[in-house]
C-alpha cells in the first residue's frame, strides 16, 4: 500500500475493502490454489483459486478417485465419487489460502461456467465463505440465484466486450442484482480460454480496452450504475505503465495470469513455470479447446503433434459412451460429444500433465507478452512492487526478457 501511495495509481474499493489494482487471475488445473491466492491476498491484492480438478493437490482424494471400473453403474459411481473429491478438494483449499492470507486482501473462486459442476462449485464455496465469486467462458447469468443466501459475497462476471456486458447487467438487474465488478478480459492478449466465438474473432478491434471500456462505462453512466461497478481490465497487463494506461480509460483495475503463474508460490511444479516464462512470442498458438472455445497456450511437443493430427481427429469425431476418466468436467466436451469443430483431447488430461511439469504431455496455457521478470521465477512479493513501479524507476532486469 505504501507503494500504491507512492506511484500515484488509485486503489481498488471492492465491497467493503480497500485493494491493491491488481486481481491474480484464476488458473486451473490447480495452478492458482491455496498457496498462489492466500499469498497474493495477504499482501492485499486480490487472490483467486481456480476450482477445477483441484483433487489433485491431495493425494489422499487421488487415491480414493483413482480406479475406473467398466460398466454403466461403476462409471455413475466413479462420477459421483470425482465430483465430491474435487468439492472437499475446494473446500480444504479456501481454509489453506485464508490461513495463508491472514485475513488480508481478498480471497476468490474462479468457476467456468463451461464446466459441469459449475453450480455445486459456486454453492460450496459460498458455503465456505469465500469473498467472491468470478466466472468466466460463458455468461453466468444465473449467478444471482446461485448466490441469493450469501448476499455479502461478491459475484464477477468475465466478459470480452460492451454487448456482453449490457446483456448480462440488464438480465441480472430483472433479479435484483448488480455485478460488484466486471472482469473485461482482451481474447487476443490474455492466456487459456478466450472469450471469442471463434480464432478469427480474436483481433477484432471491439474487444481494445480504448474501445470497450469507454462503451462499457457510457452504458453504466446511461443506466446510473457507474460508480457501483468498478471495470478490471485482463490480457497482456505486464508492467506499471499497463496498468496507469487502464486506468486513465476508466478500469478500476487489472488483472493478470501468467505473471502469477510463473512466481515461487504458484502451486503449479517448477518446470510448468519454466516452460512458461521460457516461452517466446512465436511459441505462442491458437487453437480450438474442447470447450468450443478459442484458446492460447505453449506450443509444446505435445500440442503440435495433436494440432498435426487436429483435422484427422476431427473428421471422425464420435459421441463416446462415457467421459475419458468418468467425472464430465465439462458441460459440453469436443471429444466426449463429438463435436467435429471442437478440440479432440482430454483437457483435464492435459492440463495435469501440465500442472505436475510433464513438458512431453503437457497443455501449458500463456497469455501474450513479455513478463516484467523475464524468464526469472520471482516472488508474489516481487512482482506486485514491480507493478507498483514505473519502468523507469525499477531496477534492470539484466536478462532477456522476451
Amino acid at each position: 500500500m505504501a507503494l500504491l501511495r507512492e506511484c500515484g495509481l488509485r486503489p481498488l474499493r471492492l465491497g467493503e475493502r480497500t485493494l491493491l489494482p491488481i486481481v491474480q487471475g484464476g488458473m486451473g488445473v490447480g495452478v492458482s490454489a491455496h498457496r498462489l491466492a492466500g499469498s497474493v491476498a495477504a499482501l492485499g491484492a486480490m487472490g483467486t483459486i481456480s476450482s477445477v480438478d483441484l483433487r489433485r493437490h491431495h493425494p489422499d482424494l487421488m487415491e480414493r478417485t483413482r480406479d475406473l471400473q467398466p460398466g454403466e453403474a461403476a462409471t455413475r459411481h466413479a462420477k459421483e465419487a470425482i465430483n465430491a473429491a474435487n468439492l472437499e478438494a475446494l473446500a480444504r483449499e479456501i481454509r489453506a489460502a485464508r490461513e495463508r492470507s491472514g485475513g488480508r486482501g481478498l480471497l476468490a473462486i474462479n468457476v467456468m461456467r463451461a464446466v459441469g459442476e459449475y453450480a455445486p462449485s459456486v454453492t460450496r464455496a459460498l458455503e465456505c465463505g469465500i469473498d467472491a465469486v468470478v466466472v468466466g467462458a460463458g455468461l453466468p447469468l444465473d449467478l444471482p440465484e446461485l448466490a441469493q443466501d450469501h448476499p455479502r459475497a461478491l459475484l464477477v462476471p468475465i466478459l470480452s466486450d460492451a454487448r456482453g456486458v449490457q446483456l448480462l447487467v440488464r438480465k441480472w438487474e430483472r433479479r435484483k442484482r448488480l455485478p460488484d465488478a466486471i472482469v473485461i478480459e482482451h481474447p487476443r492478449l490474455a492466456g487459456g480460454h478466450l472469450g471469442a466465438a471463434k480464432i478469427a474473432d480474436l483481433a477484432d478491434p471491439r474487444f481494445d480496452f480504448e474501445n470497450v471500456i469507454p462503451q462499457t462505462l457510457t452504458f453504466l453512466r446511461a443506466a446510473g450504475i457507474e460508480k457501483e461497478i468498478p471495470l478490471i481490465a485482463a490480457g497482456g497487463i505486464r508492467r506499471f505503465e499497463d496498468i496507469a494506461r487502464v486506468q486513465a480509460l476508466g478500469a478500476a483495475a487489472v488483472q493478470l495470469g501468467t505473471p502469477f503463474a510463473v512466481t515461487q508460490e504458484c502451486d503449479a511444479h517448477p518446470e510448468f513455470k519454466r516452460v512458461l516464462a521460457q516461452a517466446r512470442e512465436e511459441d505462442m498458438v491458437e487453437f480450438t479447446s474442447v470447450a468450443g472455445l478459442p484458446a492460447r497456450a505453449v506450443a509444446t511437443r505435445w500440442l503440435k503433434g495433436y494440432l498435426k493430427a487436429e483435422a484427422k481427429l476431427q473428421s471422425v469425431a464420435h459421441v463416446k459412451p462415457r467421459c475419458t476418466l468418468a467425472f464430465d468436467c465439462l458441460a459440453q466436451c469436443g471429444l466426449r460429444d463429438g463435436l467435429a469443430g471442437w478440440g479432440q483431447f482430454c483437457i483435464d488430461t492435459q492440463l495435469a500433465a501440465a500442472l505436475r511439469g510433464d513438458v512431453k504431455k503437457g497443455l501449458f496455457f500463456r497469455g501474450v507478452g513479455a513478463l516484467p521478470f523475464g524468464d526469472q521465477i520471482r516472488s508474489v512479493r516481487e512482482l506486485l512492487a514491480r507493478l507498483l513501479t514505473p519502468h523507469e524507476a525499477a531496477p534492470s532486469l539484466g536478462v532477456n526478457a522476451s
